[in-house]
């Protein structure tokens, strides 16, 4: 057997500080709860998904990094612009709009969670 093909998925456990608060940020977001327990969520958006949890360490918060590839960044932009995050989730402290990366090709954005884990919605030019 090679790892490489028999990979289905590969999900990350992202933290929470405010388990609630992180759950429905999510949800405004769009990922649906395929399953949940009293400390653990799976969140699913399309086939992509990832397990939210009731734990936070803030060095690990601090330095997780997400990225989702979009095929339209300003499209994206428009849509988290359109959910008002910074209002309704105080505690999400930037968003940003994408920028173009002349060096990789990449045009990018980036929004904070409520724990701190920053995530890239980027689009390749490739």
């Amino acid at each position: 057997m090679e790892l490489g093909t028999s990979i289905e998925e590969l999900r990350p456990f992202l933290p929470a500080q405010d388990f609630a608060e992180s759950r429905e940020f999510y949800r405004v977001l769009g990922f649906r709860e395929a399953w949940s327990s009293d400390k653990l969520v799976l969140l699913e958006l399309g086939r992509f998904s990832f397990f939210l949890q009731d734990y936070f360490a803030k060095e690990w918060a601090d330095n997780m990094m997400m990225d989702l590839r979009v095929a339209d960044a300003d499209a994206c932009w428009s849509y988290l612009q359109s959910l008002d995050l910074s209002k309704r989730f105080p505690s999400v402290v930037r968003i940003g709009a994408p920028q173009n990366d002349t060096a990789t090709g990449i045009r990018r954005g980036h929004f904070v969670d409520p724990s701190g884990v920053l995530w890239h919605f980027s689009q390749s030019s490739k």
